[in-house]
């Protein structure tokens, strides 16, 4: 599978008999083969500093990890696990995107001094901007509720989609016509969202997520949509009064919410994976509220989700993730192998269900469940994101004073 090399910086072509390609610093556009034989377009420059920065809307995500050797190009996350692996050849990289442990691979190509998204849109006959009541139907008919939330101007059209379990990113794209055409790609997740727009309806819609994943879907504009309360979703089963664990961090010592550095503590859990990135946003949440709050009473802990076939590299992504953010707080392996969330409920049965990865359970210093959320609303979210950050800190000023 096919990935844009946006972070390879283009290196200036060196004339003095050395025929070795070079990546052109610059702008690159990338594009990935999904199903139906649909590409996926991103934007990235690669910089003279060697490294490359990915960009969605208003998100840049730096890559440093580039290796070129001879006509061979590879570019890394520093978090996530997916490697583009190319071949340069004037100003094209072609090969594949691939994420090892997930068994995922997306041909992609990424062509130089293109800096436009969608190729020339013709004028746009509908304005998106605003609030969307949006259904996805999958393949079993089965569907799932969102809320899309979308600016436009002319032909532009930048904003997320929210489900109950987080969000589509930073989604950047286009109306061309009557076609809405949106995408985004973190380093992880590649998404595609198309459908005919009106002023006020989206239909014939269809979501890719890689090339493993497709849904239709429709909406209709209305501005007092709101889903369902991310603190409802997600409880303890009646007969439950205590959040329990026992899973073991990469040196073999086995945590519980037991363990003395929580006694007389708030403790906050995290269900998260190292590949998700609204884990990945909450996690920086995560981090920069502990920067802020060094003498806090709250004390955090992270229960870990991961493909791995086999806890050694799974441990390996985890120590990504905490080097990437210089993590203090702990980081437990609660499952490997699958991101099945019937397997995790099983492992927490004291849970009515794991609905999402993330979902957090806040523990007051009693040892007391005060607050199970769902889902994360990020930074893509704008207004959703600081509302979530304001009432989850109040929340826990307010634990902390008990």
């Amino acid at each position: 599978m096919r990935f844009l090399l946006p972070f390879f910086c283009a290196l200036i072509l060196v004339s003095c008999g050395d025929t070795e390609p070079q990546i052109k610093t610059g702008d690159w556009r990338a594009t990935l083969e999904l199903e139906d034989q649909i590409l996926l377009p991103f934007n990235l420059e690669f910089k003279a500093d060697g490294t490359a920065v990915i960009r969605n809307a208003e998100e840049r995500i730096t890559i440093t990890d580039i290796s070129i050797q001879g006509d061979t190009v590879t570019l890394a996350h520093p978090v996530f696990a997916g490697v583009f692996e190319g071949i340069l050849s004037d100003d094209v990289i072609e090969g594949d995107f691939v994420i090892a442990n997930m068994e995922r691979s997306i041909p992609f190509q990424m062509v130089y001094g293109d800096s436009q998204r969608f190729k020339e849109p013709t004028a746009a006959v509908a304005d998106v901007s605003g609030t969307w009541e949006i259904t996805f139907i999958e393949d079993d008919w089965s569907t799932y509720p969102a809320q899309g939330v979308f600016e436009q101007k002319d032909n532009s059209v930048t904003g997320t989609i929210r489900t109950e379990t987080g969000d589509y990113r930073y989604l950047e794209g286009v109306v061309d016509g009557s076609d809405l055409k949106l995408s985004t790609f973190d380093g992880a997740h590649s998404f595609l969202f198309t459908a005919k727009v009106t002023d006020s309806t989206l239909k014939a819609g269809t979501f890719y997520s890689g090339n493993h994943y497709k849904a239709g879907f429709n909406g209709k504009l209305n501005p007092q949509y709101e889903l369902t309360d991310p603190d409802s979703l997600t409880f303890l089963k009646p007969g439950y009064d205590r959040f329990n664990f026992a899973f073991p961090d990469a040196a073999g010592k086995t945590w519980t919410l037991d363990d003395p550095q929580f006694k007389d503590k708030v403790v906050v859990v995290q269900l998260m994976g190292t590949w998700c990135p609204n884990c990945l946003d909450e996690t920086e949440y995560f981090a920069d509220y502990i920067s802020r709050n060094p003498d806090s009473e709250v004390e955090f802990i992270a229960l870990a989700i991961d493909f791995s076939k086999t806890p050694e590299p799974a441990f390996k992504a985890i120590d990504r993730l905490k080097s990437r953010f210089d993590l203090k707080y702990p980081i437990v392996l609660a499952q490997y192998g699958t991101d099945s969330k019937s397997e995790a409920s099983e492992k927490l049965p004291m849970l009515n269900a794991v609905l999402s990865y993330p979902t957090t359970i806040v523990v007051d210093k009693k040892g007391e469940v005060r607050k199970i959320h769902t889902g994360f609303n990020g930074p893509a979210t704008g207004d959703k994101y600081t509302e979530f950050v304001t009432s989850f800190e109040a929340f826990l000023d307010d634990l902390i004073a008990e």
